[in-house]
């Protein structure tokens, strides 16, 4: 799963511009830790969103669940940040979930659900 965006980095953040997003992932292809530093979090969500999830897709909490534990065993923690980032919206039961399009990417923001 990341192994396709070994060469993204981190554009426009103030500590380390050019850090790949590919660096927080072991050899294996797993998360090794969610990042505390909210720019360094951001760029890893946006690279999850990028390669788990399809634009105009539903997808139920369980293929959510399914597709976070492949990079990291704390899936729901994972969850909780696209949802709160703007990264997924979810309906106001938490059954559903949708990618959503990010402020200042092509075609403006979509708010999320939460």
């Amino acid at each position: 799963m990341p192994g396709g965006a070994r060469g993204a980095t981190l554009s426009g953040m103030t500590s380390h511009p050019s850090r790949p997003v590919a660096d927080l992932f072991s050899a294996d292809g797993r998360l090794k830790a969610i990042p505390r530093k909210p720019a360094r979090r951001e760029a890893l969500l946006a690279h999850l969103v990028a390669t788990l999830f399809e634009t105009d897709r539903t997808y139920r909490e369980a293929e959510v669940n399914d597709a976070l534990r492949t990079v990291h065993e704390d899936f729901p923690a994972l969850r909780r940040h696209l949802v709160t980032g703007g990264f997924l919206s979810r309906t106001k039961d938490g059954a559903d979930y949708r990618r959503q399009q990010r402020p200042g990417s092509p075609g403006g923001a979509i708010p999320a659900v939460a």
